[in-house]
């Protein structure tokens, strides 16, 4: 009893670190005031001036522009070689998995230099094409770890049985493998979503002097100026928008963990 119930405040305790800053920062976004823990009357006003501010504006725009799209590249270039990977030799699975694993044990920085030395080697200018390699680079990984496991579970027969009942390949890979794998692409693709919409290092040393990001561009003003208010009212609505979309997802997942179970029960 005694081992539960420290088990759960230490839980508790962590849960409060992790979060308390951010609802802390959330808190003080309805507030107008230069610094957080200094509250001068409930207002809406940092929102209106977050919409106002051309230059951090862009700077958002900029990072779900570039988020969006290495994300749709990582999340089918990470499938496909799920997929492959899967239906290969266990050599060449082993490879394909050890190569894989690399950019997430190895530190940023050393892939950001890496790209870096690479860009200048082949006499390239560094633009949104370069970052985009580099985001896709750091985030590929993962979409190939989420979408594994559900291939693993997914029935090995399936594929097979369909080929037999006359399906030509690229038919059974649309209407049998990727409607079982999909939560693990979906959760693939907003895992590397979030982690390009969070990068710096990769950012900062492949993307052309003019495009900034939201890190980027408070990196960038933080040395001469104090981090302009609004970015707080910002902060907010990135924490919102992404707990609605984690919530939505768990929410689809149980209905459809309860369906599948229902479905084998004989729909009682």
């Amino acid at each position: 009893m005694v081992r539960k119930i420290f088990a759960q405040c230490y839980i508790y305790l962590i849960l409060i670190i992790m979060y308390l800053p951010i609802l802390l920062l959330a808190v003080f976004s309805f507030t107008v005031s230069d610094q957080v823990g200094v509250w001068t009357g409930f207002s809406f006003q940092l929102y209106v001036d977050l919409f106002r501010n051309k230059a951090l504006m862009t700077a958002v725009g900029n990072t779900f522009l570039i988020a969006f799209v290495s994300a749709i590249v990582s999340t089918i270039l990470g499938t496909l070689g799920a997929i492959g990977s899967y239906y290969s030799s266990k050599r060449a699975k082993k490879m394909i998995e050890t190569m894989t694993q690399i950019p997430v044990v190895n530190a940023e920085i050393v892939i950001a230099l890496s790209l870096a030395v690479l860009v200048v080697a082949l006499s390239w200018k560094f633009s949104f094409f370069t970052l985009l390699i580099g985001h896709v680079v750091l985030t590929v990984a993962f979409v190939y770890l989420n979408v594994k496991p559900k291939l693993m579970q997914m029935d090995p027969f399936t594929y097979e049985a369909a080929l037999d009942l006359g399906a030509k390949p690229r038919y059974a890979l649309y209407k049998v493998i990727l409607p079982e794998i999909l939560p693990g692409i979906f959760s693939g693709f907003m895992l590397s979503f979030t982690l390009s919409l969070d990068d710096f290092v990769i950012t900062q040393y492949l993307k052309e002097p003019s495009f900034e990001t939201i890190s980027t561009y408070i990196q960038k003003i933080i040395s001469k100026h104090p981090i302009p208010p609004e970015v707080r009212a910002l902060s907010t609505i990135i924490f919102a928008l992404v707990l609605l979309v984690v919530i939505g997802n768990t929410l689809y997942n149980n209905h459809k963990a309860k369906m599948i179970v229902k479905k084998r029960n004989g729909g009682i």
